[in-house]
């Protein structure tokens, strides 16, 4: 894992990126190399529209959703879907980058035909990686410290999250009395921490035990095996990089306190003040014609109001107005009293359902990010009598009010939608992340997985 710009990156998306862009590139200029050699070429016109188009072609492969890394068959089959539609949109963008190279039409459509088999090259390369294992030189060995619930939920995901990883075995803690794990896995205490770290040439090791006081980490050890190149890395700081979330069971009050992030300083609040500005006034242009009609539609089904104004809680607590296309019957909460979103829900009219899917009724809220009411991105904002129960039952809920709610957001887009306390705990944990971690650069992350999640209807309610 990378970190850019305060966000956890695998390596292997910083590859596929950098392959995305690279081979188009060197692909075209080797073309006009070639066809260079019957007549003069202007060099500098070919070379920038061969950039614009890779730009473009990395740029459509975030929106379809080809960096988001995942284990398994049904991630393997999604990469194939993607690639197919990557190349279906690929072609009549190609040929309107390069239709306007002033160069001889031959020399156009074999540099365009180059183009075009370097994005093939590169989107079969990604499928054939999709659906081998890793080679031995890319294997990342790790072994957990404890043999406990722990250690068995860290190895659960470390197994569907990282396809390079290897657990080399789990070595137990004194206090894990009940081994949770199968015995040919659990690595002997006779040997050392440190000597069987190095034995097993361990690339990091994860402390996967919840008690820590009372001597019951090898401190000595652990530190001999950082000193050596090891990485140590403990429950909270493991799930941070590796899921984009702060778990709640492995959290502690020191660690949010004197950990790294949840900066909120002047220069940050600014610079995602006028990121919010611009791209909401943009996103509200564009949106206008989609509005009218939604609005049109809502009318003809189920009459007025079209809009649906309801009071949320905001930054620091404060209570604001949230404005969103009415999705559900005027009568939807007759008796008065809030009630999560069910799916399938009866509430939902036939527009509702569909504006619901394409996340167009969340629209009108970009008005909010106008007013500085709301973020385009930030955690989600939740009604005030659901927020004093949410407050309650889940330690830290009051912590993802430190920054302004979004129209969009990390927990969104990483997690399906929430109808239940449970569905909460497991938001926070993205929240967390988010309010620890948000920059710019995030936000930018966060927008494109967004287009991604309205394109496949994921997590629609």
């Amino acid at each position: 894992m990378i970190k850019v710009f305060s966000h956890w990156l695998h390596w292997r998306t910083i590859f596929q990126v950098a392959l995305d862009f690279l081979f188009p590139v060197v692909c075209v200029l080797l073309a006009m190399f070639w066809v260079g050699r019957g007549g003069e070429i202007d060099v500098q016109t070919v070379v920038l529209y061969a950039v614009i188009f890779a730009l473009t072609m990395v740029l459509l492969n975030a929106l379809l959703g080809l960096y988001q890394l995942g284990g398994g068959s049904r991630q393997a089959a999604r990469v194939r879907a993607r690639a197919v539609l990557s190349l279906y949109l690929a072609v009549p963008l190609a040929y309107a980058v390069f239709h306007v190279l002033s160069i001889a039409e031959v020399n156009r459509e074999l540099l365009l035909l180059s183009g075009l088999a370097a994005l093939f090259g590169t989107l079969a390369h990604r499928v054939y990686m999709a659906n081998s294992r890793s080679g031995t030189m890319l294997v990342h060995r790790v072994l957990i410290f404890g043999a406990g619930t722990e250690a068995e939920s860290v190895a659960a995901v470390l197994r569907k999250s990282d396809p390079d990883i290897q657990i080399v075995g789990f070595y137990p803690s004194p206090t894990d009395t009940e081994i949770c794990l199968p015995a040919q896995l659990v690595l002997s205490r006779e040997m050392s921490l440190s000597d069987t770290a190095h034995s097993l040439r361990v690339n990091e090791i994860i402390i996967a035990v919840r008690e820590r006081r009372g001597g019951i980490l090898p401190l000595r050890e652990l530190l001999d095996c950082k000193l050596a190149g090891i990485k140590v890395l403990d429950l909270a700081s493991y799930f941070e990089r590796a899921l984009g979330q702060i778990r709640l069971d492995s959290l502690r009050v020191g660690w949010l306190i004197f950990g790294e992030g949840f900066r909120q300083g002047w220069a940050r609040t600014t610079v995602k003040r006028l990121f919010d500005i611009v791209a909401a006034s943009v996103l509200l242009v564009l949106a206008m014609p989609v509005m009218l009609v939604t609005a049109l539609l809502i009318v003809l089904e189920d009459g007025f109001p079209v809009f649906y104004r309801q009071e949320r809680v905001g930054l620091n607590g404060r209570l604001f107005n949230v404005i969103k296309f009415r999705s559900m019957r005027t009568d939807a909460e007759r008796d008065g009293k809030p009630r999560w979103a069910a799916a399938n829900d009866d509430r939902v009219t036939r527009v509702g359902r569909i504006i619901r899917k394409l996340r167009i009724d969340e629209l009108p809220q970009l008005y909010s990010v106008l007013t500085g009411d709301m973020s385009l991105v930030g955690p989600r904002p939740e009604r005030p009598y659901f927020v004093d129960q949410l407050t309650r039952d889940i330690p830290f809920y009051a912590v993802r009010h430190s920054v302004k709610p979004g129209v969009t957001g990390w927990a969104q887009v990483r997690y399906h939608y929430g109808a239940s306390v449970d569905d909460s705990v497991q938001k926070l944990q993205y929240d967390l992340y988010y309010v620890k971690n948000h920059t710019l650069f995030l936000d930018i992350v966060v927008l494109f997985e967004t287009v991604g999640v309205v394109l496949t209807g994921k997590g629609a309610q």
